[in-house]
Parts: C-alpha cells; sequence; structure tokens
C-alpha cells in the first residue's frame, strides 16, 4: 500500500494491521471481521476512528437507544440509497468503538477521500460519548430509553448521564432527533441549546392501559411522578410532568393511522403520506419513525423517504424468516422487558388470526456479558400474554431450565423440550412439527447468535456478514 510523503504513518500502520487482521479471521473462520479488525487497529493508533471519520465529507450521523437503533440505522440506509446518497454503515450491527472501527477499516475506498460520502454508524448506548467525541456528528438519533443488562449498563439514569456526556462533546450546531414519547428521551433536550427534531406516535388505537412495567417515573427536572394520557408501551406515551408542567413535545414526525399485519406495518406521516415497510410491531414503526426523523434533518425527498421504508431488510434475528425443511421460523430477538413485551403483543394479535388461535414459540434464555448476566428481567416480561394461546412451546439457551419455569407460571403449556444445545432444540422443533408449521423463535442476543449459527451450518440462513 501506496502513501503520499504526508502520510499518517501511524495510521497507516493501524490500517494494515487492522485489515491483516480481518482477513485472518476470515481464513480462520473466526467470524465476520466486524470487531477484531478495529481492536487491533486501535492498539497501533488509538485514533484511528477520528482520523479515518474526517474524510466523510457529508460527516457523521448516529443512531443510538435500547431497543431499534439496528433497525433505525438500516431503515435510514435505505433511504439514503433511495436518495442515491453514497455512504458507509456498521450495517453488522457492530457497535462499539471496536466495531465502529472496523467497519471504517474495511470501507474499501479507504486510501481515497470520501468527500461527497455520509458517515451512518448505530451506536452502543455506552459508547456514545467516545463515538460521538470521535466522529462529531451532525445528528444524533434516540430512540428509547429502556431498563437493560442492569450488570452492564445499570439503572437507566446511569445510561442517561452517558447520553449527556456524549452531548457535551457533540458540535453545538448538531441537531438530536428524539423520541417525544419516552421522556427519559425527551430530558436530553433539557441539556441541549442547538435544534431539536422530534418524532413520536399519534394514533389512539394503540393506546393501552396494560402496556408493560415503567422504566421512567420520576420528571429529571422537578422530581415529580409523570402523569400519562395514554401510553403506547412501557413508558412511552402521552406524557406530563404535573411539577414543573412540562409536557410530551409535538412531534415534527408523527406516526398516525397505524395498520399492522404479521409481515408488515403501514402507517401515515403528515407531510409525506402513507408509508408502508416489510417489518410489524408498534416498536418497529417508532423505528421507521426515528429514520424518517432524520431523513428530514438530511433533507432527503418525501418519495426517497416512502421507498426507503418499503425496501429496509430486517437485520439478522430481527423478524428475520428461513424456511427449515419445510417450516416457517422467524427469529424475535428480545433483550428486555420493553421489547419482549412488544414482541408478544404482536404473538398475540397473530395468535388470534391464527386457524386454532395458537402459536407455536421457542424462547431461548442466555446469561451471558452480552446478554446481561441476572436474568430476574424476565418476571419483569407479561408472558401471560399468550397463556392459552400456544400451541407447543421450547425452552432454551444456557437458562432453558429458568425460562421453562417462568413459563410455566405464565401458564403456558409444558416445554415439549428443555435443552441448550441450539442444534438438538432445533431437531426437537423440527421433530415436533408437521410440515408447513410456522414456529416463532424469541433469543436472547447470544442465544440468537448461537441458534443462527446452527441455521447456517444447516443452509438454511446466510452468515450475517454476507448478507446483503
Amino acid at each position: 500500500m501506496r502513501y503520499p510523503p504526508t502520510v499518517d504513518i501511524r495510521l497507516a500502520a493501524a490500517v494494515v494491521a487492522g485489515r491483516s487482521a480481518a482477513r485472518a479471521s476470515r481464513l480462520l473462520r473466526r467470524g465476520g471481521g466486524t470487531a477484531l479488525p478495529g481492536l487491533v487497529a486501535e492498539r497501533v493508533d488509538p485514533a484511528v476512528v477520528r482520523k479515518l471519520a474526517l474524510r466523510f465529507g457529508r460527516g457523521a450521523v448516529t443512531v443510538t437507544g435500547t431497543n431499534g437503533k439496528t433497525t433505525a440505522s438500516r431503515a435510514l440506509a435505505s433511504i439514503l440509497e433511495a436518495s442515491n446518497v453514497p455512504f458507509l454503515h456498521n450495517r453488522e450491527g457492530s457497535n462499539l468503538m471496536r466495531g465502529i472501527g472496523s467497519t471504517l477499516l474495511l470501507d474499501r475506498g479507504i486510501r481515497a477521500p470520501h468527500h461527497d460520502r455520509l458517515l451512518l454508524l448505530e451506536v452502543d448506548e455506552a459508547t456514545m460519548p467516545a463515538a460521538t467525541a470521535a466522529v462529531a456528528p451532525r445528528a444524533l438519533a434516540f430512540t428509547n430509553l429502556f431498563r437493560d443488562q442492569l450488570d452492564r449498563y445499570g439503572e437507566v439514569d446511569t445510561v442517561a448521564a452517558m447520553w449527556r456526556e456524549a452531548l457535551a462533546a457533540a458540535p453545538r450546531d448538531a441537531t438530536l432527533i428524539l423520541n417525544a414519547d419516552d421522556p427519559s428521551v425527551a430530558e436530553l433536550a433539557l441539556d441541549w441549546a442547538g435544534p431539536v427534531h422530534w418524532f413520536g406516535l399519534d394514533d389512539e388505537a394503540f393506546a393501552t392501559t396494560s402496556a408493560g412495567a415503567f422504566d421512567a417515573r420520576w420528571c429529571r427536572r422537578c422530581g415529580s411522578t409523570f402523569t400519562y394520557e395514554r401510553r403506547y408501551f412501557a413508558h412511552a406515551g402521552i406524557w406530563a410532568c404535573p411539577g414543573c408542567g412540562r409536557t410530551r413535545p409535538a412531534p415534527d414526525t408523527a406516526g398516525t393511522n397505524v395498520r399492522l399485519a404479521l409481515d408488515s406495518a403501514s402507517f401515515d406521516v403528515p407531510g409525506i403520506g402513507e408509508l408502508t415497510m416489510p417489518l410489524s410491531g408498534t416498536y418497529n414503526v417508532y423505528n421507521a419513525l426515528a429514520a424518517i426523523g432524520l431523513a428530514r434533518v438530511l433533507g432527503l425527498p418525501s418519495e426517497a423517504i416512502r421507498q426507503g421504508v418499503a425496501a429496509v431488510a430486517p437485520a439478522f434475528g430481527r423478524q428475520e424468516a428461513v424456511r427449515v425443511d419445510g417450516r416457517d421460523v422467524r427469529l424475535l430477538l428480545t433483550k428486555n422487558p420493553a421489547g419482549a413485551n412488544e414482541v408478544l403483543r404482536l404473538l398475540a394479535t397473530v395468535a388470534r388470526e391464527a386457524p386454532d388461535g395458537n402459536v407455536n414459540v421457542a424462547v431461548l434464555l442466555n446469561d451471558r456479558f452480552a446478554d446481561g448476566q441476572d436474568v430476574s428481567w424476565t418476571w419483569d416480561v407479561d408472558y401471560e400474554l399468550l397463556a392459552g394461546h400456544v400451541g407447543r412451546c421450547w425452552a432454551g439457551g444456557d437458562r432453558g431450565p429458568d425460562m421453562a419455569l417462568r413459563l410455566k407460571y405464565a401458564g403456558w403449556p409444558e416445554s415439549s423440550a428443555t435443552v441448550a444445545d441450539p442444534a438438538a432444540l432445533l431437531d426437537a422443533i423440527l421433530r415436533d412439527t408437521p410440515s408447513g408449521a410456522r414456529i416463532f423463535v424469541i433469543p436472547t442476543y447470544t442465544a440468537m447468535l448461537d441458534f443462527r449459527a446452527e441455521l447456517v451450518r444447516r443452509g438454511a440462513a446466510g452468515a450475517f456478514w454476507e448478507r446483503e
């Protein structure tokens, strides 16, 4: 690799080391090289991300949040493609600094300045301070803030403090794209003097009195307890603080007239019109609204927004459907009570429309570092929503017996199998169901990776780094 005389030798060495690590990782089939290259490169030059990010003439945008950041960023990527805007995106979802570094290192155009390109980054919640300082984003989107991996992140207040630290490092003229319905996200505007673009849901048909556990109860400004006119899920809804008078901001990008089917969702956005996407669930409507808000801040045209949302593909493990020996297997990743409750609400709708009123469900629970090692959160999940509507169920993952016990108390039928090994679990599912059956698999993150690896081994799915 040749460099001009003014080249940063340390950066050049970091690039060579990182790209070599990526080749070795794939040759040895140790993964897709989505993290190791960045880790190696950072050891050579700790400023590698900052230096490479400077090459993007259109600047950078970031997407973070407890749930939905992968889907929201993929939706924006689809809109950018429809707009013919060149960009680079860490689409595999490797969202720590090492993953961001790997994305930059493995960019095929790394040798040339990218004067006309945009850098689109999904960022882990706790990585936001470092990522913001490194890439100086022109826009920052925050999808939501829920309790997640308490042993890693701590309570939601800890994450909120990290996000405020990130905002302190952000350019003063950057635009925040904030979920107006989530008071924990809305509170970020209290510390921000720059522009804010709000997104949210305006559809009373999806209001509920049983929206799951609250993770935001008290106003940070005055300490009063939030009140709600209605809730959409968890603590997201039309909220107000009776103490200081703060209320849910009016969304600049609002979703109305929402219609959900198993494989799609349609909704209207004033100023854009009707949109349809090949993903379902209220939570995915929120993800789309975050992407649309970002697209509007970037000045992308309405027609491209409609086309992009219609073409967005699910990320691996997130409403991904595969065919296995004549069965339709759908992966629905869950990581915390808020996300799990939304998946269960979707499955309850599917069950009501099924001929026998039932669904077949496998729930996979791991307690590794990336999942959170405290699995007590499963008792805050409303599995009771599906009581009486489950035909067959299976419990799997490292904590399969704990999951089976939770499902028993939720009124589900006895698990047909409780096994940790994904191959044995898949064999049990295929043995217990006829050809043509539909099975929903609800795994935590590392359980999803394990189960997908088995699907890849059997030729039913492609490795995530080989996807489009």
